[in-house]
């Protein structure tokens, strides 16, 4: 469940290229992705990331605590269609890295609000390869071959996917 040294420098030179003010990350777990998403912050920025489990978000804010960005990353705790609302930012990134179920949600919540040039960063779209076989297995396959599709027919969007780890797609508002 945790993005890789690979995956995760990639996250971090995407961050360093953009230089985002507002990151949104949807799936903390132990808080390896915000801190390389964070490298690239504008010296003002904040990261939000959320997590549904109170157990593994105590070990996301022992990490925070241990690096230079502690002070720029704010973390939220309990379910993301709950708390994105309340959240009144104008992100400029977004790392969509949860429940796989839910991707589609987030998204159509999301880009509404999203000013041009906004990217959504979403992994695990080719779900363990399983979204390349003829018959899908399982809720969450099934779910991430629904957003891919989604994602396609969206003409506000520009997209790619990179096959790096388990497959990470790129989504630019036009």
């Amino acid at each position: 469940m945790l993005s890789g040294a690979l995956q995760g420098k990639l996250l971090e030179m995407i961050s360093l290229i953009t230089q985002p003010r507002y990151i949104l990350e949807i799936g903390t777990f132990v808080g390896y992705s915000s801190l390389c998403l964070a490298k690239g912050l504008k010296p003002d920025g904040e990261l939000h990331t959320l997590e549904l489990h109170e157990e593994t978000a105590a070990i996301a804010r022992a990490n925070f605590k241990k690096s230079k960005t502690d002070d720029k990353i704010i973390l939220h705790t309990g379910n993301a269609l709950e708390i994105i609302p309340k959240l009144d930012k104008p992100w400029d990134l977004i790392f969509i890295d949860a429940d796989k179920t839910g991707y589609s949600d987030y998204y159509r919540l999301l880009l509404p609000g999203l000013k041009s040039g906004a990217l959504i960063l979403a992994d695990n779209v080719l779900f363990h390869g399983q979204v390349l076989e003829k018959k899908l297995k399982g809720k969450s396959a099934e779910a991430i071959q629904a957003f891919n599709e989604m994602v396609l027919r969206d003409k506000q969007v520009d997209k790619v996917m990179i096959t790096v780890r388990d497959g990470l797609l790129l989504i630019r508002k036009k």
